[in-house]
């Protein structure tokens, strides 16, 4: 698929203009989100990548479209988790909910950011070497056996390692002193616990960027699409964690979906090696893997609410792909409203 430079502007056009109005929104005028608002502006971001999907797939074929509608749900599902780990950070660092917006917009930018660094990289990679479709899948395949074997987990916010680097270096302040990043502090500079939030929650972007570009590869080689179903799942992250904030603890077998999101497109990946080595290897259709990862997404919903309801102790996990210490894995997580 060729898209032209004329392209390429006009859809990073829309993004910059979408996500300016993101960062306006999350920083002009801090304040915490209410319902209401949280579930216009995510029902606005999923009409904007639905419209842009249609208009795409009308401009260059339902075959193309289907592989952006792909990589957009699973990019939206991988955000969900993502929204896990976010509720964990700001729930260890007290942020206060004025200032969660500035967070998140911060999140989604870096995001944004590293993940076309990496497109490019991973279109260059695929282009010249046939056998990273192996190390992709295998990767993937590896992360979706670590989230399952973690999957009651979450990561150990408050120890991580770049938390107590920069714990180490830079003094910080005992308060947040009105959402500044830096100030003073009886003669001295420091940064506030926001800067230590604003650091994790970028080298929380790059382990996500390590999961994801692979997984939306597996659905797709073009990196037009890549970049797009990626930045349109980014773009409503924002609304979407003021919306499900409440909702998260009751998808309790969330993490075991997407291991099997991931351990399928790992598995599609895999083959997709084999049958440039041979075409007796068969490849799994991309209207296959829409209906897989749809029908898994629904079944892990329907199957948490239930469990949810059935037992109201039970609690969802992000699941920790790396592990996290024994200590992390008990007691019970605040949300961030607490």
């Amino acid at each position: 698929m060729e898209v032209t430079a004329v392209g390429w502007v006009l859809t990073i056009g829309v993004i910059v203009a979408l996500l300016t109005l993101d960062l306006v929104l999350g920083t002009v005028r801090p304040h915490a989100v209410g319902f209401k608002e949280a579930t216009a502006w995510s029902v606005f971001y999923i009409a904007v990548a639905v419209l842009f999907g249609l208009a795409f797939a009308a401009q260059v074929g339902w075959g193309y479209g289907a592989e952006y509608f792909a990589g957009y749900v699973v990019e939206k599902s991988l955000s969900v988790d993502n929204l896990f780990v976010f509720v964990i950070i700001m729930s260890a660092f007290s942020v206060p909910r004025e200032h969660q917006q500035r967070v998140l917009t911060f999140g989604i930018v870096v995001a944004l950011v590293l993940r076309a660094a990496f497109i490019a990289l991973g279109a260059a990679l695929l282009s010249l070497f046939s056998f990273m479709f192996l190390i992709f899948g295998l990767l993937l395949l590896w992360t979706a056996v670590q989230l399952y074997r973690h999957r009651d987990e979450d990561p150990d916010v408050e120890n991580n390692a770049l938390v107590r680097s920069v714990r180490r270096v830079l003094p910080v302040s005992d308060n947040y002193i009105g959402g500044r990043l830096t100030s003073r502090v009886e003669g001295r500079r420091v940064v506030t616990p926001l800067f230590v939030v604003l650091i994790v929650i970028g080298g929380t972007d790059i382990l996500f960027a390590l999961d994801s570009i692979p997984a939306v590869f597996g659905v797709t080689e073009e990196p037009y699409i890549v970049f797009v179903a990626n930045a349109f799942a980014l773009l409503g992250l924002r609304a979407l964690f003021f919306l499900v904030t409440g909702l998260l603890d009751r998808l309790v077998y969330l993490s075991r979906g997407l291991a099997l999101i991931l351990a399928f497109i790992g598995v599609k990946l895999v083959l997709a090696w084999g049958h440039d080595l041979d075409e007796v290897v068969p490849e799994i259709p991309t209207p296959l893997s829409l209906a897989v990862i749809g029908a898994v997404l629904a079944i892990t919903t329907v199957a948490s609410l239930v469990k949810s309801r059935r037992d109201p102790a039970a609690r969802a996990h992000a699941g920790a792909v790396l592990g996290a210490p024994h200590h992390a894995t008990g007691g019970e997580r605040r949300t961030s409203g607490d």
